[in-house]
């Protein structure tokens, strides 16, 4: 994960879990005062981001140059939708899984039509251009100038040079007309959030487009972990189709002097193997009746194909018009790429969540929802799945360096995660790929929004595959490195000592801005919460050493959507956990014939009753490497896994990879536990 933002401190406000939108939405109208502002208008001081500095500005941005903007509105009963999502989704509850439809609910906790037409009337009236308002009527997104936009926020745009970007920002907290502030909890401004980016890391070891992407169809005798080459004593490494293919030689380290290579990526059908699914798929459970809600930014023009050319060089299930729909902007209406990454920047995304998804769950329906941008247009692509409640189970692989988010943002996100929670659809966040973010704040943080208690977070794990389908190692997802070179005499040595440098792991750790949930009480360790929110909640494959083999056409130019020939891609990242996970809960709710929402109080709930419902991801005595060769560098590396920054795996809940991965050996009891 690389984004976007830098810390405002390390002591944040603390939000509640039950006031937590209401509490934000009053600190960020915070700071109206006659010294500061006419008594007639109201500002939001949250809405100048924390780099918009005096050393960062290079001056006023351009009179004419185009910048989007977002307002939130607050719901009219903040804390009517607290309680509702609190009791629909606690298992102990008399009204559990007693959801309101998504008509319903925004006839009850939107913001009324009226208070909406006035805000959307001020806009357009300012001579700004609406590009998307959704049915729940919480946001408006639009588009203007800067000099339209410093009229009607009475602010002043200037461009700052940040994160390598030149980025427009309100210079002066803006205000709204006190006719129009009391309708409006938040503004948008910056480009800030314009930087988002995947929760994907694509690291293609070499080999990896010689190797065929499927693997090998006769097992071998015994546990299929053995090599089948004797150990290569030159670089570069090959990697292996499945775990304990290909052994090379390395420097000593941990008292070895061989090491298994890194993965190609595996198959759909691998991991379904590794995970014991595949099994099951065989016998019908493949995610059939379910539906799997996508979002990311932009469009891939070859997803089908793409998908469909993996599935039959694996002899997979290939998608047709009942197990993949997308609703997506014309790229007519593709927005801020130069900022936002492009459509070749979003595709590889896209991909892997969708050719994951329909790997693990080939039979379930996959609804991908594309923004316009990475900024408002991401709460757009949520919305139009939330609003016609279009699937029960979201993956999004996005989010926010840290917490380092306005208070704005955090509260109309929140409150449209309690309208998923509300209307019984489940959020799943990627948690991250930086680990505690300390290398970029200087003090560890979560990621938003992984972090928030309305969401379920998905940390990562390394997991190996071996050449019979059965799991022969998992463990944390936290990659050191350190750097193999060779000399003229064919010698090995480590540019720096083992286990090298922290390079990337799952995101997690404890919150700074939400107290902690009661559904993580006395199971989270006192010691680790602090009373606070404590990200991920579940886990699954991650690490790009043992990633997932991703094909894809990748686009060549973002303006004409041209593509090259098609290849494979071991990538990973919190960006594969996610929907791999949500392909997983699609699996067990057709199991189980019921529909989870959101799924964290059920699944700690199912931790505390039955704990082996969960595979326990723990430090293993002796530490594990992976020897690879980058494909794009040419430059080789030990891996030493499990070792994740400050954030450490344990028996038990831990902050790498919450409670573990979902046990389908032991589906039937989770099925009978969920009834």
């Amino acid at each position: 994960m690389t984004r976007r933002t830098t810390p405002r401190n390390s002591t944040r406000r603390v939000v509640g879990v039950a006031a937590t939108a209401a509490t934000v939405i009053a600190l960020s109208m915070a700071g109206a005062s006659g010294a500061q502002a006419a008594p007639t208008r109201t500002t939001y001081t949250a809405s100048v981001p924390t780099w918009a500095k005096h050393a960062n500005d290079a001056g006023s941005t351009a009179a004419t140059e185009t910048v989007e903007g977002e307002v939130y509105l607050p719901l009219r009963d903040q804390a009517g939708a607290v309680a509702l999502a609190t009791a629909v989704t606690d298992p102990a509850s008399p009204s559990y899984r007693k959801t309101l439809s998504p008509t319903a609910w925004i006839n009850t906790y939107a913001p009324s039509l009226s208070d909406f037409y006035s805000v959307r009337n001020y806009i357009t009236g300012s001579g700004l251009t609406i590009t998307g308002i959704p049915q729940s009527r919480q946001f408006i997104v639009f588009r203007g100038t800067a000099d339209q936009i410093d009229a009607a926020f009475s602010t002043s745009l200037h461009t700052y040079s940040y994160k390598g970007q030149k980025l427009a920002a309100p210079s002066a907290a803006p205000s709204l007309p006190a006719t129009v502030s009391n309708l409006v909890s938040g503004i948008v401004l910056d480009q800030g959030r314009m930087l988002t980016r995947p929760d994907s890391i694509s690291q293609t070891p070499a080999g990896a487009a010689a190797a065929t992407s499927a693997a090998p169809a006769t097992p071998a005798a015994g546990d299929g972990t053995a090599a089948t080459t004797a150990p290569s004593a030159t670089l570069p490494y090959k990697c292996s189709t499945y775990a304990g293919q290909y052994q090379g030689v390395i420097p000593a380290a941990y008292g070895k002097t061989v090491a298994d290579t890194g993965l190609c990526g595996y198959t759909g059908k691998q991991l379904r193997q590794g995970y014991g699914i595949d099994a099951l798929s065989k016998a019908g459970l493949n995610g059939f009746g379910q539906t799997i809600g996508i979002v990311d930014a932009y469009a891939s023009p070859t997803i089908s194909q793409d998908v469909n050319t993996q599935a039959d060089t694996n002899g997979e299930p290939r998608l047709n018009g009942s197990t993949y729909q997308q609703i997506v902007p014309a790229p007519a209406q593709f927005t801020d790429q130069a900022l936002c990454g492009g459509p070749s920047g979003w595709q590889g995304e896209q991909t892997l969540d969708v050719e994951s998804a329909h790997g693990i769950a080939p039979g379930a329906k996959i609804l991908y929802s594309g923004g316009t941008n990475c900024g408002g247009g991401l709460d757009l692509a949520l919305s139009k799945l939330l609003d016609g409640k279009r699937a029960d189970i979201i993956s999004n692989s996005y989010g926010y360096q840290g917490e380092d988010v306005s208070d704005s943002q955090i509260a109309g996100q929140v409150n449209l995660q309690l309208q998923a929670a509300g209307t019984g659809i489940g959020l799943y966040y990627s948690s991250g790929d930086s680990g505690d973010e300390a290398a970029a704040f200087g003090f560890a943080s979560p990621d938003f929004p992984a972090s928030s208690p309305w969401v379920t977070a998905v940390g990562g794990t390394s997991i190996g595959i071996g050449q019979n389908g059965q799991k022969t190692f998992e463990t944390g997802w936290g990659d050191d490195r350190a750097q193999i070179v060779q000399s003229s005499t064919g010698a090995l040595s480590y540019v720096t000592p083992v286990p090298g440098t922290f390079f990337y792991g799952a995101g997690g750790g404890t919150s700074a801005v939400f107290t902690q949930p009661a559904y993580q009480k006395g199971i989270v360790p006192t010691a680790l919460a602090s009373g606070m929110r404590v990200s991920p909640d579940i886990s699954a494959i991650a690490d790009p050493a043992t990633g997932f083999a991703v094909g894809i056409r990748p686009i060549l130019d973002d303006t004409t959507l041209k593509t090259g020939p098609f290849e494979n891609q071991a990538t990973g990242g919190t960006s594969l956990a996610s929907p791999v996970t949500a392909a997983m809960i699609a699996l067990v709710q057709q199991s189980s014939k019921e529909s989870i929402g959101f799924a964290n109080p059920t699944l700690y709930s199912l931790y505390a009753k039955a704990p082996t419902s969960f595979v326990d991801v723990a430090p293993e005595a002796t530490p594990r490497v992976l020897a690879l060769t980058r494909q794009s560098t040419g430059l080789s590396y030990l891996q030493t896994l499990d070792r994740d920054s400050s954030l450490k795996t344990a028996k038990g809940y831990d902050d790498v990879t919450g409670l573990g991965s979902i046990s389908f050996a032991n589906l039937p009891a989770i099925s009978k536990a969920l009834k």
